[in-house]
């Protein structure tokens, strides 16, 4: 059984997540706390397996309590995230602290909407719940120095192609910062997240790495040592026109994931072939399962992070028990293997 800590200062809020994690025979919700200090001193009489926790609460704030969580008992915790700009630069910032994961605060009225979003918090609840692994994080160097280039070395790969989603930030933010200024490679990368977070995301990991990243653009042309991040929601395929490859975005319904790390990898195959390298993160599914096998077939390089380090292992297990993956690492000898195929 699960144990759960509902945080949040509405009691609408409370009664909804507890009534949506409740229905879940493997999840119990052991208490509910109305700010940040109510829930630290819970946390204490409770001993939950996992917390959702809100941001803005009265007395101490959600980004208040996480610190004190972090530092003193880690706990895995799931943000209960507004569906705004300034929700997603407070969520970027919870993730970077320590928390898991996010589910964004859109409970509409709508029957289908609201079993999606049930949905979706019982699953990552479960998921996160199994696997604790994510503070290994804190455990990690994340201010390295990069690794250092040869450029006396030949280069044979074109393009880094990455797909992640749960707990894909912080495993992300830890192989860009370790990459160098003069990285060679264009960089393509689709995080499952919804609108308006991906621009805060980039924005943040542009802030702590050497090598410059943005949310992509439709039609913007690849550049080395310029990482482009799929814009929330949206599918992001790579297209060749003549000596250039550029960005398209693709309207898919058959790709369940937004945006589609299959169509990344698949899309990044065929504009690249054996010059691709691919690298599938920590998360939940199969998705990117498709494009690797198209990248593989292409001979194309993969790179998959190993169980001990991932928050769910779904997409990289995927990934190594169809036999795709060339190596199978932790997160912190990923960039390392990136610059040694290099």
């Amino acid at each position: 059984m699960i144990k759960v800590l509902v945080v949040d200062d509405s009691l609408v809020m409370r009664k909804t997540i507890s009534r949506m994690l409740s229905k879940d025979q493997h999840i119990e919700v052991v208490g509910t706390a109305v700010d940040g200090r109510d829930a630290l001193e819970k946390i204490e009489a409770l001993k939950p397996d996992l917390i959702t926790m809100d941001v803005e609460m009265p007395v101490m704030n959600g980004l208040e309590a996480l610190r004190h969580i972090m530092a003193n008992n880690p706990i895995p915790v799931i943000m209960m995230s507004a569906l705004t700009k300034e929700g997603a630069e407070i969520t970027m910032e919870a993730l970077n602290l320590g928390a898991c994961d996010f589910v964004t605060k859109d409970f509409s009225g709508i029957a289908n909407s609201l079993a999606a979003k049930e949905t979706e918090l019982i699953t990552k609840v479960k998921n996160v719940a199994r696997n604790k692994v994510i503070f290994l994080l804190r455990k990690l160097d994340l201010v390295k120095k990069p690794v250092i280039l040869n450029l006396n070395q030949k280069i044979k790969h074109e393009v880094l192609s990455i797909g992640a989603s749960t707990g894909g930030p912080p495993v992300l933010q830890h192989i860009l910062k370790s990459l160098p200024k003069d990285f060679p490679l264009p960089i393509v990368i689709a995080q499952h997240m919804p609108k308006l977070f991906t621009q805060s995301f980039a924005q943040r990991l542009d802030t702590v790495s050497q090598i410059h990243v943005k949310e992509a653009e439709e039609k913007e042309t690849l550049t080395p040592g310029v990482a482009l991040i799929a814009p929330g929601n949206t599918h992001m395929a790579l297209k060749r026109r003549g000596k250039d490859v550029v960005v398209e975005f693709v309207e898919g319904t058959q790709y369940i994931y937004r945006p589609s790390v299959d169509l990344l990898m698949s899309s990044t195959a065929s504009a690249y072939g054996e010059q691709s390298i691919g690298v599938i993160l920590t998360g939940m599914g199969n998705d990117g399962l498709n494009g690797m096998k198209e990248m593989k077939a292409k001979k194309g390089y993969i790179i998959a992070q190993d169980e001990d380090t991932c928050v769910v292992f779904g997409m990289p297990k995927a990934v190594i028990s169809a036999n795709l993956a060339d190596v199978v690492l932790p997160i912190d000898k990923i960039s390392e293997e990136i610059m040694r195929v290099l």
